[in-house]
């Protein structure tokens, strides 16, 4: 299947918009023991999607999530 760039990238933004409907709102424990809720999901360029714990200064990499409720 030969996707256009547009396509590709209409297909990442959904799935960026699924990520965040699954994970905004649900409690995690990162592998670094910081526990909280996550805030929000930030699609980085470099390192893929991140999250933002409230209260927690800082991002993480989706991958450092250990535990989510």
């Amino acid at each position: 299947m030969n996707l256009s760039i547009q396509q590709r990238a209409l297909n990442i933004l959904r799935e960026f918009e699924q990520a965040q409907i699954a994970l905004v709102g649900k409690a995690v424990i990162l592998t670094n023991g910081i526990a909280g809720t996550v805030e929000k999901l930030l699609l980085d360029e470099l390192h893929g999607l991140r999250v933002v714990i409230a209260g927690h200064t800082g991002d993480w990499p989706l991958s450092a999530i250990r535990l989510g409720m």
